[in-house]
């Protein structure tokens, strides 16, 4: 499911049909439906791009679980979105290694170039900005991930190149879908 068919913010009462049957599938494979819960938590976020108050507490019901244990689960792994966010999401590692080579100025780059801050997400939508304790690729700092993809040895230079990378496909998309 692409960014553009996400299910409407005003219709995140229920789960949907793939949803639950997504999650189904995933409560074969465990001993428990508390087990499912960050698995259902990213079925759910991969359908509608965030998890909302109404979603989990959806999740939370349909696996017998309460609201609260799913909400500490939510919040402690930080690639569950608990309010909207960009089409792609940047990642960037602000681990000591990052810091040491080079951190500051290809967060510098970012910022400027996409006009937003920590926690923002762009005008048109496309990118939302946020820190990462440490992404596992010292050996390649700095180091972001866009969505599930990391990117390291990055420069204040290529890390634009990357953006407008990432711009252009979105571009490209949008071209495609008015054909």
């Amino acid at each position: 499911m692409t960014h553009s068919q996400q299910i409407p913010i005003t219709q995140v009462d229920t789960l949907s049909a793939a949803e639950y049957e997504e999650i189904d599938h995933e409560l074969t494979l465990l001993e428990t439906r508390q087990a499912a819960s960050i698995e259902a938590l990213k079925i759910v976020q991969r359908h509608r791009g965030w998890i909302s108050d109404q979603s989990l507490k959806a999740i939370a019901d349909y696996l017998q679980i309460p609201v609260a244990d799913l909400e500490g689960v939510a919040t402690f792994y930080n690639l569950i979105y608990r309010q909207p966010v960009g089409k792609h999401v940047i990642h960037v590692c602000n681990s000591v290694a990052c810091h040491l080579c080079g951190y500051d100025e290809v967060l510098r780059a970012i910022k400027q170039h996409l006009q937003i801050d920590y926690g923002e997400t762009t005008a048109d939508g496309n990118f939302t900005l946020l820190s990462n304790a440490c992404l596992g690729g010292c050996d390649k700092a700095p180091v972001l991930m866009i969505g599930k993809e990391h990117h390291g040895n990055l420069t204040s230079t290529s890390v634009i190149d990357l953006l407008n990378s990432v711009q252009g496909e979105n571009l490209g998309e949008q071209e495609g879908s008015k054909q």
